[in-house]
């Protein structure tokens, strides 16, 4: 939504998308919600009120009770698009303290915990020299801490950065290495120093396991009661008893391995592992294929 369409200029509209967030989500706003959150007088909260209800009518009335705004009976979000993954990203965030109360816009916090995983310090220069050399088509030479046998000592390395990615617990760098001669992986906490940006030495478009895609196809696994096994087809959006997930040949180690897809996940005991592989030859065949060449998600255990 922007200006053109609305007549409403960015800063009043991040405001009634607030109010709407707080109607949809705590049932309610008050004056002293919008005047905390952006630091604006109580006559422009009560301004943004008055627009809200004339631009979204029928979703508000006043509790003159609780003295609050409160969504009505009919309400139809008008400003947002109310996603159920969007509010809890944000609780995570707030419970990871990754993200101030203010940024979350959340007023009631549901007591949360999270499952956490140890910190993985990235240092902010070379992360940023790192999004440099992307951004910029250019190589780098990083000091990197390899966990294989053969290098188990800091060695610097140039590499051609191109893309990020994430396993769910760590962060690392796409990048063509100018040692290996290859792509590879290099995680982002491994880099301990920066130095030296220089010419590329080969481009995004190069790296084809990471603009491969591979088909993984899930289904619930066997052995699972039919009520059992339509939750679980809830739980992962499946049509039909299944899922298709496009996947990154690069990342496919990843990606099964966090599903528990690796090995044998029809032997598993269903209680603890609910999916299976429709496509299982095709899957471990691309995986196998991957770890052939020593690029893409393998690469990055022994990197």
């Amino acid at each position: 939504m922007n200006d053109e369409v609305t007549g409403i200029r960015w800063g009043v509209e991040q405001r009634l998308e607030f109010i709407e967030f707080r109607l949809f989500w705590e049932g309610g706003v008050r004056r002293k919600d919008i005047v905390d959150m952006f630091g604006v007088s109580v006559p422009q909260a009560s301004k943004d009120l008055t627009l809200y209800q004339e631009r979204a009518q029928g979703n508000v009335d006043y509790d003159k009770s609780g003295k609050r705004y409160v969504a009505s009976p009919n309400f139809k979000p008008r400003f947002l698009q109310p996603d159920s993954d969007g509010y809890l990203s944000r609780l995570r965030s707030l419970a990871e303290g990754l993200a101030k109360p203010a940024e979350s816009w959340i007023g009631y916090r549901a007591d949360t915990d999270i499952a956490l995983t140890p910190h993985r310090e990235v240092e902010p220069v070379a992360l940023r020299a790192v999004l440099d050399a992307m951004r910029d088509g250019k190589s780098i030479e990083v000091l990197y801490q390899s966990m294989s046998d053969i290098r188990t000592e800091p060695v610097w390395r140039r590499m051609s950065p191109h893309a990020f990615g994430y396993d769910g617990f760590r962060w690392h760098a796409r990048a063509y290495c100018h040692i290996d001669e290859k792509f590879k992986d290099f995680l982002l906490p491994r880099i301990l120093d920066i130095r030296s940006p220089g010419p590329s030495g080969a481009k995004s478009h190069e790296d084809a396991l990471w603009h491969e895609r591979v088909a993984v196809e899930i289904t619930p696994h066997p052995q699972l009661t039919a009520s059992q096994k339509t939750v679980v087809a809830k739980d992962y959006g499946m049509q039909d008893g299944k899922a298709v997930l496009s996947i990154r040949l690069a990342m496919l180690f990843y990606v099964l391995k966090r599903l528990g897809l690796l090995r044998h996940p029809e032997q598993e005991k269903p209680r603890a592992q609910h999916i299976v592989l429709l496509n299982k030859e095709y899957v471990m065949a691309a995986q196998k294929r991957a770890e052939f060449y020593d690029v893409g998600s393998a690469s990055a255990l022994s990197s």
